[in-house]
C-alpha cells in the first residue's frame, strides 16, 4: 500500500505545487478545500474539511490560513485566528480520536517569522526566543496548537515562512504591480530585515522535511541570505528595469493599512539553521538569483 498525504490548503499557492512534488515521491494525495473539489496536479481526490478521514494517513500538511496582508479589523483578526489556530486544533482533535496504530506519522503545519516580533539586526534561528506583538502572539498560539499532536506520538514540523516569492503568489504579484507602475519605494527607513524565500525552495524544503525524520519542531522557511527592505526594493527595481521611487513613510503606511503597517515596518533577520544543518540545498540562496528566475 502506498503512502498517503492529506493537504489542507491544497488549492492554495504553496499547497498546490507541494501536492505534485509529493505525488512524485509516491504519495497518494488528498486535497482539502471548502468546496470539496479542485483542479491541482498531484491531487487524486478532494474532500471538504468536515469529511476528512486521517485514518492510515502518513502525513498531514496544513497550509490553511486567511491572507494577513490587509487591514486588521476585529472581524479579520477573528478570521486569522480561526483559519490558523482553529483549523490546527481541529486537525489535532481528529488525530487524538484515532487509535494509536492508525495515526499519521507527521503533522507539517504552517507558521510565520512574525513569531519573532521586531528584532532589529539580531540573527534569528529556530532556537531564538519568541517576540512580542499581535503576530507573535498569533503564531505562538498556532504553534502551540500544532505541538499538541506530539502527545499522540506524531512528529510535528512547523514552517515559519517569511515573504514567499513566486509567480501567482499574492505577495510577489502585488510587488510586481507596484514596481511596474513605477511607484515602488522602500518602506519606512528601509533598514528592517525581510526574510524571503523562492516558492520552489520552500516546497522542496517541505518535502525534504517530510522525508527526513530527524527534522522536527520549528523550521525557518526562509532563504539563507535575508535582505534589508531598502536592498530588497533596489534589487527588485533593477530586475524589472525600473527606477526606485520615493520611500513610503511609516506614518503614511499606518494611515493606509492600519495595524498591518507595523508588520511591514518590523524586521526579522531569520535564517534556516535547521534545514542547512540537515543538508538541505537551496537553489536560490541569493535574492538576485530568485528575481532573475521569476522576472525572466
Amino acid at each position: 500500500m502506498g503512502k498517503r498525504a492529506v493537504i489542507y490548503g491544497a488549492s492554495g499557492f504553496i499547497g498546490g505545487g507541494l501536492a505534485e512534488l509529493l505525488a512524485v515521491e509516491g504519495f497518494e494525495v488528498t486535497g482539502v478545500s471548502r468546496k470539496g473539489e479542485g483542479d491541482v496536479a498531484g491531487v487524486s481526490r478532494w474532500v471538504k474539511p468536515g469529511d476528512v478521514d486521517l485514518r492510515s494517513c502518513d502525513v498531514v500538511v496544513n497550509m490553511a490560513g486567511a491572507p494577513i496582508d490587509q487591514r486588521w479589523t476585529e472581524a479579520k483578526k477573528k478570521e486569522f485566528h480561526e483559519s490558523r489556530v482553529g483549523v490546527t486544533k481541529d486537525i489535532v482533535r481528529r488525530i487524538s480520536e484515532l487509535p494509536g496504530g492508525g495515526r499519521p506519522g507527521l503533522l507539517l503545519n504552517g507558521s510565520a517569522v512574525g513569531i519573532y516580533g521586531d528584532r532589529g539586526d539580531e540573527l534569528l534561528d529556530e532556537r531564538s526566543s519568541r517576540g512580542a506583538g499581535y503576530l507573535a502572539d498569533l503564531c505562538a498560539e498556532w504553534e502551540k496548537a500544532a505541538l499538541r499532536a506530539e502527545e499522540f506520538g506524531v512528529r510535528v514540523v512547523m514552517f515559519r515562512t517569511g515573504v514567499v516569492l513566486g509567480k501567482d503568489g499574492q505577495a510577489f504579484e502585488k510587488l510586481l504591480k507596484v514596481f511596474k507602475a513605477g511607484i515602488g519605494g522602500r518602506l519606512g527607513d528601509g533598514t528592517q530585515w525581510m526574510p524571503w524565500i523562492h516558492v520552489d525552495d520552500l516546497r522542496s524544503a517541505m518535502v525534504f522535511s517530510i522525508l527526513n525524520e530527524n527534522i522536527h519542531g520549528a523550521v525557518n522557511g526562509t532563504a539563507p541570505e535575508p535582505e534589508r527592505n531598502a536592498d530588497f526594493t533596489r534589487k527588485l527595481a533593477e530586475a524589472l528595469g525600473r527606477w526606485v521611487f520615493l520611500p513610503v513613510p511609516g506614518f503614511a503606511l499606518k494611515l493606509m493599512l492600519g495595524d498591518f503597517a507595523g508588520a511591514l515596518l518590523a524586521g526579522q533577520r531569520a535564517v534556516p539553521k535547521q534545514l542547512e544543518e540537515a543538508g538541505f540545498r537551496f537553489r536560490f540562496r541569493k535574492l538576485e538569483d530568485a528575481l532573475d528566475d521569476l522576472t525572466g
